[in-house]
């Protein structure tokens, strides 16, 4: 089966649920986001049976329109099956605060119908394991239970005023047995009272008849939970007692004002598309940081099919800048949660590792422990460590709360700096190699040098702030020494530009890698050199023009003959796939170095461009199809979201500044923007 690209998600910080682009449900995190996928990317189906004609929801014939109910985590979706006759409209939400994932349906048809019925099937693998589960009916509750360990899991709901679910089907899957959601399609679950081992379970509802346009609501809950008590007790029994819309206004007005806590009006420079996509990045890195601090790249977990491995994790990098995202966007309460995560888990050394566990242990990891000559290295990106001081320092100068940082100054900010400003080549004076950010390749990378200094500048800062001169001069004198090395190793007269990597040879010469990449931003990105220095100029006018896909749905390429889910082999009509990140960079940059509104356009251009390609429930991939537009690996990517908002908070900014400095104050009219040309 092809991945399908996830088009919505909801949670809470504790539970997350993601759903493809036919709206079924694929994966279920559970108690930290990222970690515990209970269905591991599994289709989760749902069914309607009406006067005697089954279909899933993954039949084509639904007409689909996916999305959400403003900005908000509570979904907004109607599917209508002419050959079923019938509308069904969704509001689905992981309530705010408790664990508890709802999902409301209206069933409508023009013409009526004498029978409806409703299936939810889930396809349980608990803790990330098929072996060992169990799925039982329990009377009581008038609801299928699935659990193991501390996992628990309690599938009810009510249709109209009538409690509980009105049939239910438990048994094995696997081998020769699809599963109980076969059951289904002919209207009539087994009943089978429980079962273990390799399970799954569906469960029906009974609609019965509806007169023409009268429609049937249905509400089904998941209560999740460590034991039996706290999904019925504190799960089901709780929602009946309350009442179900309790929970939805409530999960409705909390996300609807938080993604607003900015209260910029992005639409008066942007327009209310460039708003809305902007408030829905704010509320999907929302719901992939856990309530615990790790803010993980992504849960799509169809990215096992190719890589065995998914990106639910904690890259320390990723983390950095999504975290600077959310604190331009005013949510200093999440971010400070991730720096100290960081703080827990940074190595003895200082330095951070390849990746982390949404608990904070050490993730999967392909950086060799060696060189190629044998000798032990660490197997860092050394960019990471960098980032996590420069957004450290962001996030105090946008908010100002010094008690906090004052916290990590010894337990994050010393060890850290202390450890770059003493890894570095007496060689040649730059940083010692380590893996580039793309993951691929072992050196000397720009974008690393960059992200150091950042780094080295941010610790310097902290120095200061806290009137340590001995510590902040040392930082200078390192900062100070990256910059001189950069001048004289990074840039590449032959080139025209910086080079994206130096290889250490065994005798200390440097080689620099001539291919081009869009990585090279990282040096001006921290404050390394400014965005419109001479070789910063020649090396982003290189990467617009040698990056860009000239194909139908343009963007920037990572960098060139970029092999990565490669979609067109034709490196002069594609060097790459485009990825939102990247394309997004180089909007930055022409913000950065603007100097009048005018020069504002480019990136008004990809601004709008990201718009055109977010998915329809206002998603972010990581890659596109260079000629189709399609989502490529996983969707949605944390890093896409936050390098948008960036771009957004950065034009917003730019423009008000060129404003009151007298440049040009007219808004550019839309066929200005047009004749600018897109990225």
């Amino acid at each position: 089966m092809r991945a399908m690209p996830r088009s919505i998600v909801v949670g809470n910080g504790n539970l997350l649920v993601n759903y493809d682009a036919n709206y079924a449900v694929r994966d279920i995190f559970w108690p930290r986001v990222g970690e515990a996928n209970h269905t591991m990317g599994n289709i989760c189906r749902t069914g309607f049976r009406v006067d005697g004609k089954f279909v899933w929801v993954s039949d084509p014939a639904w007409e689909r329109e996916i999305g959400y109910s403003g900005d908000s985590l509570v979904t907004l979706v109607t599917l209508r099956h002419a050959g079923l006759g019938i509308e069904v409209r969704f509001g689905d939400y992981v309530d705010m605060a408790r664990d508890y994932f709802i999902r409301n349906l209206r069933v409508s048809s023009p013409a009526g119908f004498r029978s409806a019925q409703v299936f939810f099937h889930y396809d349980w693998y608990i803790d990330g394991s098929d072996i060992g589960n169990t799925v039982l009916y329990d009377p009581k509750h008038r609801a299928v239970i699935a659990y193991k360990g501390d996992r628990y899991f309690l599938l009810g709901g009510q249709a109209g005023t009538e409690f509980g679910i009105s049939s239910w089907a438990t048994g094995k899957k696997g081998g020769p047995a699809a599963g109980t959601w076969v059951d289904a399609e002919d209207g009539s679950l087994s009943r089978n009272p429980i079962e273990q081992g390799s399970v799954d379970c569906t469960i029906e509802f009974d609609l019965g008849a509806a007169a023409a346009l009268e429609g049937k609501a249905l509400t089904h809950w998941a209560c999740v939970g460590s034991n039996f008590e706290s999904v019925s007790n504190y799960g089901q029994e709780l929602i009946l007692q309350r009442g179900e819309a309790n929970y939805r206004v409530r999960t409705t007005t909390y996300w609807t004002v938080w993604s607003d806590k900015d209260r910029r009006h992005i639409a008066d420079e942007l327009g209310p598309e460039v708003e809305r996509l902007y408030r829905r990045s704010v509320l999907t890195v929302r719901t992939h940081s856990d309530n615990r601090g790790g803010i993980v790249a992504a849960t799509d977990f169809d990215i096992t099919k190719f890589a065995r491995d998914t990106y639910a994790y904690v890259w320390p990098r990723d983390g950095a800048l999504v975290a600077n995202a959310l604190d331009r966007a005013g949510h200093e309460d999440m971010t400070r949660k991730f720096f100290a995560f960081c703080r827990d888990v940074r190595s003895a050394g200082g330095y951070f590792l390849h990746k982390y566990t949404p608990h904070g242990y050490p993730g999967s990891s392909w950086h060799a422990w060696m060189d190629a000559g044998g000798e032990r290295v660490l197997p860092i990106q050394e960019d990471e460590t960098g980032l996590v001081l420069w957004a450290l320092w962001e996030h105090f100068r946008i908010h100002h709360n010094l008690d906090f940082v004052a916290e990590l100054y010894t337990s994050l900010v010393v060890p850290a700096a202390d450890w770059m400003a003493g890894y570095f080549d007496d060689r040649n004076d730059l940083v010692k190699p380590s893996w580039d950010l793309w993951e691929e390749r072992w050196g000397v990378h720009a974008f690393t040098v960059g992200a150091v200094w950042g780094g080295l500048q941010a610790a310097q800062n902290f120095g200061d702030l806290f009137g340590d001169a001995g510590f902040a001069l040392r930082m200078k004198e390192a900062r100070d020494r990256l910059r001189q090395a950069a001048d004289r190793h990074l840039y590449r007269p032959e080139l025209g530009r910086f080079a994206r990597r130096l290889s250490v040879e065994p005798d200390g010469s440097l080689t620099a890698d001539p291919i081009l990449d869009s990585a090279l931003g990282g040096l001006w990105r921290f404050g390394m050199y400014g965005p419109a220095e001479p070789q910063v100029v020649e090396t982003m006018h290189a990467i617009r023009d040698e990056l860009a896909n000239r194909a139908a749905s343009g963007g920037q390429a990572r960098y060139a003959d970029d092999h990565y889910f490669q979609a067109e082999p034709d490196l002069t009509t594609c060097p790459g796939n485009p990825w939102f990140i990247c394309t997004l960079w180089l909007a930055q940059w022409y913000i950065a170095s603007a100097r009048s509104e005018a020069d504002m356009v480019p990136a008004r251009a990809i601004i709008d461009w990201t718009v055109r390609h977010q998915m329809p429930g206002g998603l972010l991939s990581e890659q596109l199809d260079p000629h189709t537009g399609a989502p490529l690996s996983v969707s949605p990517l944390t890093w896409s979201h936050a390098e948008f908002m960036v771009a957004v908070d950065d034009y917003v900014k730019r423009v008000l500044t060129l404003r009151r400095a007298g440049s040009r104050t007219r808004k550019l009219t839309r066929k200005e923007l047009l004749e600018a040309g897109g990225a």
